[in-house]
């Protein structure tokens, strides 16, 4: 049997790795722009465009006009049915006269605007800043609810505690993960957060959870079947069992991602790809940290932090 916990150092060196290029990228996009992730105009404040066309507009012909003002990261969103040709545009602070000339620029490249139904106001950033703090909210409730719920129905299991928190640190590995890939691409790809940036951040500590608890149950059931065997084997023959169904499971939902980031429209494709990376680090995080970091604490292993890359104690 292929003994796929043996190899839980190399997981978490991994890990490591990848959350230690993250952190770096989230400080210096802070000594850059002064935030972990470059932050978008629902945090920031901004413009919003209201535009009715007279006739028929695309999201592409509306995305090169605002780029040729420097509002190449604009959020353009369609508003009711295809034939309303009704649309709205999220774009940092400008001053009316270049309000004016996008507007201009609009009518004369795609179709002239109903100046009765078209509209522009100022976004206010403190929107952005109470969805963050709902947010972090959610996080930490959700973390306590994780906590509560994996210690009362893991109860009859040894040190039921020792499975809820390894869970969190899982959900905060997946957190650290996205986190520092939303930073990178602000760096690399000047890719801005906004509150869908957000959605997809709960998203993914959701999904995160459901692999975990899937290979902890396979855990409970077989540690009365197989008395008197190692705890590690135990482990090692639960995630085994569980792991083609786990895979499986994600990769139909990873598959989706990818074709509706390699088709879909702009709007959505920071969205996906976030979603994307979360999925898969959740994946990852599951199968490789959060239960093999079980094996570590019942081994002893957290007891000298460099025993990790030591001898492994005695499992008689």
């Amino acid at each position: 049997m292929w003994n796929f916990v043996q190899n839980r150092r190399w997981y978490y060196l991994f890990s490591s790795a990848v959350i230690l290029l993250g952190v770096a990228a989230m400080v210096y996009s802070t000594i850059t722009f002064g935030s972990p992730v470059r932050l978008g105009v629902d945090f920031t404040g901004g413009s919003l465009f209201v535009l009715q066309f007279k006739g028929a507009a695309t999201e592409g012909g509306i995305r090169t006009v605002f780029t040729d003002f420097g509002e190449g990261n604009a959020m353009i969103q369609r508003l009711g049915r295809l034939e309303d040709n009704l649309w709205q545009v999220r774009a940092s602070f400008m001053e009316s006269d270049k309000v004016n000339q996008i507007k201009a620029a609009l009518g004369s490249s795609i179709a002239s605007l109903d100046t009765n139904r078209s509209t522009f106001d100022v976004v206010n950033p403190s929107i952005g800043g109470e969805v963050t703090r709902a947010a972090l909210y959610a996080v930490i409730v959700t973390a306590l609810v994780i906590l509560v719920f994996i210690w009362f129905a893991f109860r009859r299991v040894p040190h039921s505690v020792r499975y809820a928190a390894c869970a969190i640190v899982a959900v905060v590995h997946n957190i650290l993960v996205t986190t520092g890939m939303m930073s990178l691409a602000g760096l690399l790809l000047g890719w801005e957060a906004d509150v869908l940036f957000l959605t997809a951040m709960l998203t993914v500590i959701g999904f995160s959870v459901q692999d975990t608890i899937v290979v902890y149950d396979r855990i409970r059931e077989n540690i009365p079947k197989r008395r008197g065997e190692p705890f590690e084997a135990i482990v090692n023959r639960s995630l085994l069992e569980v792991l083609q169904r786990s895979l499986t499971t994600q990769l139909n939902a990873i598959f989706v991602m990818v074709c509706i980031l390699l088709f879909g429209g702009a709007t959505i494709k920071q969205f996906i790809a976030v979603m994307l990376v979360g999925l898969m680090s959740g994946t990852y995080a599951s199968l490789c940290n959060a239960v093999p970091l079980v094996v570590s604490w019942e081994l002893g292993e957290f007891r000298n932090l460099f025993g990790l890359l030591g001898p492994r104690p005695s499992q008689a």
